[in-house]
């Protein structure tokens, strides 16, 4: 009782110094509210899956550290997931990938269908949330010398074709069961690690392979398609066949959307002044919010000045309405569960702060040409009290507030997690 009423009346001295400045703090927290972000499984259990989880990583995807607790099964990762939900503030999605299928006999991943996510269908109207998904076009023998949708070899393309037509069916079933969109996310690993002859054809042999895969048209209500490129990988060092102008052209051309992944581009570049560029253009985007370390690597989302600059473009420009925010990182070095809500924790907060800022009015000035207005207003707003204003949304929320939670995270890996080693 006493943290609720410490909270109550910081919020309500915060409430009065953003007021002063003409900001509503009870419009902010409303318009948080309404944001879903959509959290990775796969930090979970290191993107090991379970339709074969004893194959090595490939794609140029690693993850590394050994912390104990990982998420074996199915209900292991749910258990884990429901867990980490219960520590962040409103009700989110949850992406998926091929490999968790909960299948009642072997499947390859051409085989994966709709009937083979009941399990998580159940599980997310049990929880109330959405579900996204992925196609897994990587840990598997048929990633041939790094080549899926692109190979030059008619069966191995064949093969990833059907991978991705049957994403979008078990996408589109998603939706229809849980009443949300669902979207599908396309992300391959082809490419070359030294110089090719040819970077053409393999462009047109994608092309040819999307168009196939997203021929079968799907009421945009329940599931609508996403396409990721990538700036280089380990072991595609000198040619990416999904690069980020590629795939650009492709989403808008086809009318789908283009997703942003924060650590797929050169460690120097802002992605946050690509959305505005691609809106007027494009139908809408999907985010993976990540944390890269000199490259690709995929660090735990913190409250740094990368994701500010995210979720201010997305609010300043009122752009949340086309698009979807999605986490993508993996850590084993620290709690898995601790992981997803340092992540999702940090990415609402640094919305929360965009939103509590005089848009409409520092616009004015701006078109105005008064600079000086700008440069200052936003500079103060820097050290005014919006922690206490996210504090008012977890208590209202019912999820603790401040350094509470880890004090869960800490029973919970002694309780369940570090029994399973």
């Amino acid at each position: 009782m006493v943290r609720e009423q410490e909270v109550k009346s910081a919020y309500e001295v915060a409430k009065e110094r953003y007021a002063e400045i003409g900001v509503d703090t009870e419009k902010a927290i409303e318009q948080l509210s309404k944001v879903k972000l959509s959290i990775h499984s796969w930090q979970g259990d290191d993107i090991h899956g379970f339709l074969n989880p004893d194959q090595k990583l490939t794609g140029g995807i690693g993850v590394s550290g050994n912390y104990p607790g990982i998420a074996r099964t199915p209900d292991e990762l749910t258990q884990d997931l429901h867990e980490g939900l219960s520590l962040i503030p409103g009700k989110h999605k949850i992406q998926l990938h091929t490999l968790y299928a909960v299948t009642d006999r072997k499947k390859d991943f051409d085989e994966v269908g709709p009937e083979d996510f009941k399990y998580w269908v159940d599980w997310a109207k049990e929880e109330g949330v959405g579900l996204d998904m992925n196609g897994t076009f990587f840990s598997h023998p048929k990633v041939k010398h790094n080549f899926t949708l692109a190979s030059p070899e008619k069966e191995i393309r064949d093969f990833w074709i059907k991978v991705g037509k049957q994403s979008r069916a078990i996408s589109n079933y998603f939706g229809e069961e849980l009443g949300q969109q669902s979207v599908n996310n396309f992300w391959i690993p082809d490419g070359f690690k030294d110089n090719p002859i040819d970077k053409l054809s393999p462009r047109k042999r994608l092309i040819e392979s999307l168009d196939e895969i997203i021929k079968e048209e799907y009421d945009e209500k329940n599931t609508i398609e996403a396409f990721e490129g990538k700036l280089f990988g380990t072991g595609i060092e000198s040619y990416t066949v999904g690069s980020h102008l590629f795939y650009n052209n492709y989403a808008i051309t086809r009318d789908k959307l283009w997703t942003i992944d924060a650590g797929h581009w050169h460690p120097t570049e802002d992605v946050s002044d690509k959305f505005s560029a691609f809106m007027p253009f494009g139908k809408g985007l999907m985010l993976h919010v990540s944390r890269p370390v000199r490259w690709d690597s995929d660090h735990v989302v913190i409250f740094d000045d990368a994701l500010v600059r995210i979720t201010r473009s997305l609010v300043r420009d009122d752009l949340l309405s086309k698009t979807n925010i999605g986490l993508d990182f993996f850590d084993a070095t620290i709690n898995r569960v601790a992981a997803w809500v340092i992540g999702a924790r940090s990415t609402q907060k640094a919305l929360l702060q965009a939103m509590l800022a005089p848009i409409d009015d520092l616009k004015k000035a701006e078109n105005e040409y008064d600079f000086t207005k700008r440069l200052a207003v936003t500079e103060e707003l820097k050290s005014f009290p919006f922690g206490a204003v996210w504090d008012e949304f977890c208590q209202r929320n019912n999820v603790p507030v401040g350094l509470d939670w880890m004090d869960e995270i800490r029973r919970y890996e002694k309780d369940v997690q570090f029994k399973r080693n």
